[in-house]
């Protein structure tokens, strides 16, 4: 008989909050017997209660715990107060973040600029960031990588590491259910009726369809996990940290089940056993799990591009052998998780791109040992392929292989079949590789549904671009379509020589999945939804797709230089990037603005110029009235206007919208060589005091107060 205990592993999915001047309490209707969570207000002290609760004035439903977090003025309990059902996955439902609330630890809130903007920060990025979450099932684990877990252990500590999202803002609870030093103290022995309250969170996209393929049923799902490692925006987030973290990091798992039976359970209530989880196959078949595992993620080197105003920001790249050590200790982990790593480069071999192609090239020569390189040219391109490997296997690193692809010479003109070129020189790579394949056990109480093995993917393709969007989101997708038609030949769902796109009604829906997959995954980089999606979609690259994808670009171009600051803080501070240091002062503020008062009125001169010269042109005159005054008055509000505006134009640095809780290096010292041409200008110089300049430096080390928490 398994043990009593294996039944409850997984999060409570009724709690009731049961607030009071005193405490929050956490328990389970369905489980009146197990522990509750008390939270004491305000010491933010957790402990375990077993008896009756006293006080409560208030009494809510809830859909999890989604964490604690420490502000400025005080800490607060994140929780979920609606979910909505994305589907069943092999018999387990999948949940999305639809609303959350903040529970304040003090019953009478203080209020602090700072705190507010806090608050507005976490709330934007809950209301725009799109988590998932299972009470039964691990979604931050790939199958194969769930198979070979074990079920034993509660769901919280099976989950993996990097796409944890929520694991920093739940580290009070964990600590409490280790027994280890948290916030309030040093806790003596696990508490393992915490783990009922611990919900692990994914962040990414997950679409789940029950559909057909040549009349045979099947569950088609796709998930894309992003790393909470190393997570931000576009132009604030580049390349790899001294951790081997690398930017825009996502895992995508393309999952097609057959003889699927979705009557399992979709969770746990409380107390309850488990009810009708016997998998069976349909129709007498076994339920069989396919998945095939791609990644992506930026080029892991040092390098970094500075926004200045301008459309094309400045590209900067450190010595390749400062880096080393980070992609060793990055290609450590995606070997020991993957296997042989295809490092598929998309960037453009011409203009500014080349350096971040011969940069990477480099470090690739550099982890291999004897590197064999070969290129093809065509018509196109002298390098259409450009290929280095290890001509033997003497160390790990040998399980690098850098394949570039010059996708923009090759595709320009809309000729977009031929990305096929890449894929022929895949292909034997692809097969040897493989994809999981796992037969469903029979689910007792133990097991929870285990996977039986009957095949192992053993390498993966990395992909990448400059963002690691647009032409990544259009070869993932074709190397997706490849496998799947590999997995349901081999598994008899096609013959040979037939394809998954054969069938129209599939192919239509398999392309816009995959265009949601870009869509979502590029507006948590970048802002807007990807380039390119109308090839995804439709196979083919349109002119109303190009303008969309020039509108894209526009809202990017803005999006990056005046909204990207605020994101990155948001990310920041959820994630434990940034730790808020509980100062009082005036001079504390985070998110004042400390520029020069010249310097921020600069953009409203612009404004009121531009406003009275439109003003002047489009009033009418009497034709005794003397018109010259009002020319020289226009005119001259016309030269204010010009040489504010090119002051903004070339001294573009002081105007983006920086992070304020970790700025970048590299901005930092932008900034601070702007401002010292600032005081050079022979019109502004002059009237921007020393101690103003003191005062935008200050802005800057205020900007370097956030202490870093990696976990």
């Amino acid at each position: 008989m398994a043990d009593s205990k294996s039944r409850y592993l997984v999060p409570f999915r009724d709690i009731n909050v049961h607030a009071s001047a005193s405490h929050y309490a956490f328990t389970s209707p369905s489980s009146p017997l197990a522990q509750k969570l008390v939270v004491e207000r305000p010491s933010g002290d957790l402990r375990l209660n077993d008896g009756a609760l006293l006080g409560a004035k208030r009494v809510s439903s809830i859909a999890g715990i989604l964490g604690i977090i420490k502000l400025k003025l005080d800490k607060y309990i994140i929780v979920i107060t609606k979910a909505q059902t994305m589907g069943r996955l092999k018999g387990h439902m999948v949940y999305k973040v639809i609303s959350t609330e903040f529970l304040p630890l003090r019953e009478r809130p203080l209020h602090d600029p700072d705190e507010d903007t806090y608050l507005n920060l976490l709330k934007t990025l809950l209301k725009s960031g799109p988590m998932y979450f299972t009470y039964s099932f691990d979604i931050t684990n790939s199958f194969q990588r769930q198979a070979q877990s074990n079920h034993r252990l509660p769901l919280w500590r099976r989950a993996d590491d990097r796409f944890f999202w929520n694991k920093f803002i739940l580290s009070d609870i964990i600590d409490f259910a280790n027994g280890t030093v948290s916030g309030s103290g040093l806790r003596g022995g696990q508490q393992a009726g915490a783990d009922h309250f611990i919900l692990p969170v994914m962040f990414g996209m997950m679409q789940i369809v029950q559909t057909r393929i040549k009349a045979t049923p099947i569950t088609f799902a796709l998930i894309t996990r992003r790393s909470r490692h190393r997570a931000g925006t576009r132009y604030l987030t580049r390349g790899i940290d001294e951790q081997g973290h690398v930017a825009n990091y996502n895992e995508t798992e393309q999952i097609t089940i057959l003889n699927d039976d979705s009557r399992g359970i979709g969770g746990r209530a409380g107390g309850q056993d488990m009810q009708n989880s016997k998998v069976r196959g349909n129709e007498g078949f076994d339920t069989q799990v396919l998945s095939y595992v791609q990644t992506r993620g930026s080029i892991p080197v040092y390098w970094a591009e500075v926004n200045t105003l301008h459309y094309t920001p400045d590209l900067e790249i450190r010595g390749v052998e400062t880096a080393v050590g980070a992609a060793k200790r990055h290609f450590d982990e995606q070997i020991s998780l993957y296997g042989d790593n295809f490092l598929v480069n998309l960037v453009n071999q011409r203009g500014r791109e080349d350096r971040v192609k011969k940069a990477y090239e480099q470090l690739v020569r550099i982890l291999v040992s004897t590197p064999n390189e070969a290129t093809q040219a065509d018509y196109v391109t002298d390098e259409r392929i450009h290929v280095v490997e290890a001509s033997a296997r003497d160390q790990q690193y040998d399980k690098l292989h850098y394949v570039y692809f010059d996708f923009h010479n090759e595709t320009k003109g809309l000729k977009w079949y031929r990305a096929q070129i890449l894929l022929d020189r895949l292909k034997q790579d692809l097969v040897k590789g493989q994809y999981f394949r796992g037969v469903a056990m029979p689910v007792d109480v133990e097991l929870h549904g285990r996977l039986e093995i009957r095949n192992q993917q053993t390498a993966v393709v990395r992909t990448n671009c400059m963002d690691c969007l647009d032409r990544t989101n259009v070869i993932q997708t074709m190397l997706a379509r490849w496998t799947l038609t590999r997995q349901l030949i081999d598994t008899g769902v096609l013959r040979p020589g037939e394809s998954a796109d054969d069938d129209k009604a599939f192919e239509t829906l398999f392309r816009n999945i995959w265009a949601d997959n870009a869509d979502v995954v590029s507006r948590s980089y970048s802002g807007t939804g990807a380039l390119k999606t109308d090839f995804t979609r439709t196979g083919e690259r349109t002119k109303a797709g190009a303008a969309q994808d020039f509108n894209n670009s526009v809202t990017r171009y803005v999006k990056n230089n005046f909204g990207d600051g605020p994101r990155q803080d948001a990310f920041d501070l959820f994630l434990g990037a940034h730790l808020p240091s509980p100062s009082l002062t005036e001079a504390s503020l985070v998110f004042r603005d400390r520029r020069p008062i010249l310097i921020q009125a600069i953009p409203y001169v612009l404004a009121f110029s531009f406003s009275l010269v439109m003003v002047t042109s489009l009033t009418r005159t009497r034709p005794e009235t003397t018109v010259w005054p009002l020319r020289v008055f226009a005119l001259s509000w016309m030269a204010v206007g010009s040489w504010c505006a090119h002051f903004i134009w070339t001294h573009g640095m002081l105007y983006v919208n920086w992070p304020k809780l970790n700025t970048p290096r590299w901005a930092q010292e932008g900034y601070q060589d702007t401002m010292g041409s600032v005081l050079q200008d022979r019109v502004i110089g002059p009237f921007v005091s020393r101690h103003e300049r003191g005062l935008s430096n200050a802005r800057l080390g205020n900007l370097e107060e956030g202490k870093k928490r990696i976990q």
